[in-house]
């Protein structure tokens, strides 16, 4: 097994430049020092927040296996379209079967930030619940795809999400959506159909990668957003009156 089978993007070139776009942004921003106060909201400084989103981008490119599975059936030089965004994967036929991976940036990086949330932010059961709502509606949309993996459309996990995070809790909506959309994507597209993987005939199934790791991302950008919704104006106080 060569390592460019077990690393490459999980999204199209064109996608991760629009997603390394708003990263950009999100970067100026901070030097701005316009999202400072959404950060602190989300329960991490500026600096901290950007280089995880960063290192999640970065990360997408590396899977680390945790198994191999024999297949069914290996499907080489598949390619498709789903919801407006292609996926392929570097397959050989002779490859001996399904290896069970998962994927540093959409999955490493989400798991261990929703931990911190959720302790640091102290929103256990707010922000499990919101993961149990997220999961459940992503795995109905998600689709198992033979000789690929589990997609599920860019879109859905972040509006679901926005959704969920402002009807459990307006205060700790940014900590709420980060985590129920990093871990209902994961649970709800990869983790439950985790029994499928025989029957797809992937060549790999990466937790994270390819079909779920955009959705993951824009949670991220999404739940700094929700953090900014509440920001406040400056406050003034009057001086001290005279004796």
């Amino acid at each position: 097994m060569h390592s460019s089978h077990l690393h490459y993007l999980p999204i199209s070139p064109a996608l991760f430049a629009i997603l390394l776009g708003a990263l950009a942004a999100v970067f100026v921003l901070v030097q701005l020092g316009v999202l400072n106060y959404a950060y602190r909201r989300l329960g991490l400084s500026a600096g901290a927040a950007f280089m995880l989103l960063f290192a999640s981008l970065l990360g997408s490119y590396v899977n680390i296996p945790l198994a191999q599975l024999p297949a069914e059936r290996i499907e080489a030089g598949q390619a498709f379209n789903f919801f407006g965004e292609r996926y392929s994967f570097p397959v050989e036929v002779d490859w001996p079967g399904t290896i069970v991976a998962v994927n540093v940036g959409g999955a490493v990086v989400p798991i261990l930030l929703s931990l911190y949330l959720l302790a640091h932010n102290r929103i256990w059961i707010k922000g499990l619940i919101g993961a149990a709502i997220v999961t459940g509606a992503v795995h109905v949309v998600a689709r198992p795809i033979p000789g690929v993996g589990v997609t599920v459309p860019v879109f859905v996990p972040p509006v679901v999400t926005a959704i969920v995070a402002l009807l459990l809790s307006r205060e700790h909506a940014a900590p709420v959506a980060y985590v129920a959309g990093s871990l209902g994507t994961l649970i709800g597209a990869d983790i439950m159909n985790l029994g499928e993987i025989n029957a797809i005939g992937a060549p790999m199934a990466s937790i994270g990668g390819a079909g779920t790791f955009d959705g993951v991302f824009v949670t991220g950008i999404l739940a700094v957003l929700l953090a900014g919704l509440g920001r406040r104006g400056p406050q003034t106080t009057a001086p001290p009156s005279r004796a």
